[in-house]
């Protein structure tokens, strides 16, 4: 028998809303008590002195991108499911584009057979993942993946249409990412004053607001269920807001590096954001699908969080090899491996300080929700839940503990994070997952 017991941790569950210092014992995996103090537990328990950490839900990315099969100097599933673990995340929905992609029977349940506890894959919703012609997706929704996402963004308005109509009696999620790339054109980064003053090509902001719009008249008119992913415009959030208003069946998510940062730390022009440093100009690394916004951008999303209309935040967790990255920045695969990160930045910049620019601060249970609880409700799938006779599927965290980004703490193959060489604050003590 294996025994646990956390001393005075804050224990955070947005399923309940408890916030709560309280000792936690843990037998065999499962959690046995949540009480304000515990004298009674079995011999040769282990105590862990948590003062000052937290204790929520196992965190969930709604999807991600792993190497293997196909990249894997770029990521493997082990690699993948260690950096997931060291970050506090216990639930990952997995993209399709890996090689071969996932998008047929054989592919899926391979990767399935891979897979460890708790990794989901996206079914491809077109052959390839191109936007070309619809998968069999009567025949991959007989499998456990999680949804149907290709992940890129496509031109094909009436294929969307078509993808929507024979989804919808399928009853599985869809995620869509929302980008006219004739709009975007040859872009590498957000149309601004700081591209402008960069000499890059800008992308528009309404690159992603036509395309919103239009899988939300999709949407109105066919009444299939939708998520949104990685919106990173304040239109955008106007739009998902309005049409949440109008009580149109979806729901959206953004990533942690649309949060964190904005096309002034690609130009070197702006603050260190409340991060503790400021990135190096012209990074490839902020180099990222669909391109960091203006500030206003970044406001908005910001808000976004604290009012609801954003449901959930994505890592988005994207390897690349040093040399593929180790380019100018307009050359550079867009992209940022996050998941080791993401929960340190995001504490550190919105709950334990508010941000130095926008002065907006959210609550310790707000980013745990739209870290965890959410993006499971989003997926359909049963939330982590910190309570009595529930497997113990947690994150233990220690937002005053600093480290160093360097191949020495991250578990992930590849390197490619504006953050490395940085020392920061908040680290994953442990993860529990039954």
């Amino acid at each position: 028998m294996s025994s646990e017991l956390l001393k005075q941790v804050r224990v955070l569950n947005p399923m309940d809303g408890r916030d709560q210092v309280a000792d936690v014992l843990i037998i065999d995996g499962y959690i046995t008590a949540i009480e304000s103090q515990i004298y009674d537990y079995p011999e040769h328990t282990q105590i862990i002195d948590s003062h000052g950490m937290i204790l929520g839900p196992g965190l969930v990315d709604m999807y991600g991108h792993t190497g293997e099969p196909g990249f894997e100097d770029r990521e493997t599933i082990a690699s993948l499911q260690a950096a997931a673990r060291a970050g506090g995340y216990t639930r990952l929905g997995i993209l399709p584009d890996m090689l071969p992609p996932a998008d047929n029977l054989s592919t899926i349940k391979h990767w399935q057979g891979l897979a460890p506890h708790g990794f989901y894959v996206w079914g491809a919703l077109t052959e390839g993942a191109a936007g070309e012609m619809m998968t069999e997706l009567a025949e991959l929704a007989t499998t456990e993946i999680i949804g149907f996402a290709d992940g890129y963004a496509h031109r094909n308005l009436n294929l969307w249409r078509r993808v929507l109509e024979y989804v919808n009696p399928l009853k599985k999620n869809v995620a869509l990412y929302c980008c006219d790339r004739t709009l975007a054109d040859s872009g590498v980064m957000r149309f601004g004053e700081a591209s402008i003053y960069s000499g890059l090509t800008g992308i528009p902001d309404y690159a992603e607001t036509v395309a919103i719009a239009a899988v939300l008249e999709l949407v109105a008119a066919i009444g299939t269920p939708v998520h949104i992913m990685r919106v990173s415009t304040a239109r955008g959030v106007q739009l998902i807001r309005e049409a949440k208003q109008r009580h149109l069946p979806i729901t959206a998510s953004t990533t942690w590096m649309h949060l964190l940062f904005d096309t002034e730390a690609i130009t070197g022009r702006g603050s260190d954001c409340g991060l503790g440093f400021a990135p190096t100009p012209y990074d490839p690394n902020l180099n990222v699908d669909p391109p960091l916004g203006n500030p206003d951008d970044r406001q908005a999303l910001i808000q976004a969080i604290v009012d609801g209309t954003i449901d959930a935040i994505a890592v988005d967790h994207t390897p690349y090899t040093y040399e593929e990255k180790t380019v100018a920045f307009a050359d550079a695969p867009p992209g940022a491996i996050g998941l080791e990160l993401a929960l340190s930045l995001l504490w550190k910049t919105f709950v334990q300080q508010p941000d130095t620019v926008f002065n907006i601060q959210w609550s310790p249970l707000q980013l745990w929700r739209v870290l965890s609880t959410q993006p499971a409700q989003c997926l359909a799938i049963s939330p982590p839940n910190v309570t009595v006779n529930r497997a113990a599927e947690l994150t233990l965290f220690d937002p005053a503990q600093s480290w160093r980004v360097d191949h020495t703490t991250i578990k992930s193959r590849s390197a490619n994070t504006p953050c490395w060489g940085q020392e920061i604050t908040g680290k994953v003590v442990k993860t529990w997952l039954s």
